[in-house]
């Protein structure tokens, strides 16, 4: 046992050390923020991307991440750590790579790998099946592998455990260590608790958020075995204030899935709050706002064109297919995903009748879309009701464009387009305006006044 518990002992003094050398796998929006805040607290970090841009742009000190500075990637970029094992050839605080074979000499293996959903709507996890092939080929004695990426409960122990405890072929450090069992035809397999450590940790960034960061955002832990949620535990709490643990990966898989159904139900429930108020010819954010005053029991959504960004709309369907395997049907989420799904169908007909009240058709109508990144102030269009309220608009035959001062083109189903530089221009041209995302930087009692016919789906003019 006391041979057993080295290998812990020593990531964890490597963990308070800062000299554990930390890969993070996948430089998305997700990955580069927690790369960038190991490598701010001295850890030497390699970032991990199959996409050879992101990988120049970032051993340049350039960042694509919105909530990344480059000047703060600069910072950090290409200077070696003073905490660093000499002996690594790893020389800067933060280094990025396209070859997964420098996990060999990495201690830390974090997922960030995005985990979308196919065309029926099931979790697509190759991206993360992909990720564990690469790290298994690689997996020693002594690391730490976490998965961040949101899926369904049970795919750490279910996908990533087998590969990482399949029967291979040792390396050279395997073969000298005699902790390391091997069977008589020399291939060895490593124990999750004892060689090696393996975690579920969900992200929890929320683009565009200058309050709750990385380092602020209560993280949420858990291990396959008491050891790995120890040594989790060890290298999240160096960079982040609070540590969450919980009992299981399975746990922590569906912590994060609660958080995002808790979200996409009530956004759902205030949606259709709103359709029954227009009905009922009730004014929905005069009770949306008269509710709020109560001290419990209530928590404020408002309503909108529907969900977008990475989470909200897909991953509840992660839970609702897990669901399914087992013969149970998860309604809530159903539902709530029908009539998230179907807003701008709802708001397109509102730009309709708009229309037609003032002597219009939607065939041949300049229609201008104002914001279509999936929420304010950032420049993430992906899952955004704005996409479908164009396409939808552009199939009844309306001129159709856009306004967004983070988005200069999209890209939707198989068309095009650039955005109006021009908002002034824009307006003037246009015969209906339609908010979609409701920006800051809009001054929305001058965009009022330039446009005669304006359809606020986020009740910003007012």
């Amino acid at each position: 046992m006391d041979t057993e518990l080295r290998t812990k002992d020593q990531l964890l003094a490597r963990i308070r050390d800062h000299r554990a050398v930390v890969a993070v796998i996948g430089l998305g929006y997700v990955g580069l923020p927690l790369a960038v805040a190991f490598a701010e607290k001295g850890f030497p970090v390699v970032g991990i991307d199959v996409d050879a841009r992101k990988v120049d742009a970032l051993n340049r000190g350039e960042s694509y991440v919105q909530d990344v500075p480059s000047a703060r990637l600069a910072a950090i970029s290409g200077q070696r750590s003073a905490a660093s094992d000499q002996r690594s050839p790893i020389v800067g605080r933060l280094i990025a790579v396209a070859d997964y074979s420098i996990l060999a000499q990495c201690d830390v293996a974090i997922i960030c790998v995005p985990t979308p959903l196919n065309k029926t709507r099931d979790p697509d996890v190759r991206y993360v099946i992909a990720a564990g092939e690469s790290v298994a080929k690689h997996v020693h004695p002594g690391m730490l592998v976490a998965l961040e990426s949101t899926t369904y409960p049970g795919t750490t122990e279910e996908l990533l455990l087998p590969m990482l405890t399949k029967p291979r072929r040792p390396g050279n450090k395997e073969t000298r260590d005699r902790r390391i069992k091997a069977s008589p035809d020399h291939l060895v397999t490593l124990s999750p608790g004892q060689d090696f450590f393996l975690a579920f940790s969900p992200e929890r960034i929320d683009p565009g958020n200058q309050r709750w960061v990385v380092e602020n955002t209560p993280k949420v832990v858990g291990g396959v075995t008491p050891a790995c949620l120890e040594v989790a535990t060890a290298l999240y709490g160096e960079i982040i204030e609070r540590i969450v643990p919980v009992s299981s990966t399975q746990a922590a898989e569906m912590t994060k899935l609660l958080e995002n159904t808790f979200r996409a139900v009530n956004i759902a429930l205030v949606n259709e709050t709103a359709i029954m108020c227009e009905k009922l010819g009730i004014d929905v954010w005069e009770v949306i706002e008269a509710a709020a005053t109560k001290p419990y029991g209530f928590m404020k959504f408002t309503p909108g064109p529907g969900v977008g960004g990475h989470c909200i709309p897909l991953d509840p369907h992660y839970l609702s297919w897990k669901l399914k395997t087992l013969n149970y049907n998860a309604r809530f989420i159903q539902l709530a995903g029908e009539i998230n799904s179907d807003m701008p169908r709802w708001w397109v007909e509102k730009v309709a009748a708009a229309l037609n009240d003032a002597g219009k058709p939607v065939k041949g109508s300049r229609v201008l879309v104002l914001g279509v990144a999936y929420k304010k102030d950032i420049d993430d269009v992906r899952e955004s009701p704005a996409l479908d309220i164009i396409e939808l608009l552009r199939h009844k035959g309306a001129d159709v464009r856009y306004h967004d001062p983070y988005v200069s083109c999209i890209q939707h189903n198989g068309f095009e387009m650039e955005g109006e530089p021009d908002l002034d221009a824009a307006l003037a041209a246009a015969d209906c305006a339609v908010v979609v995302t409701d920006h800051s930087s809009y001054d929305w009692a001058a965009i009022r006044r330039k446009v005669n016919l304006i359809v606020d789906t986020r009740h910003a003019v007012g």
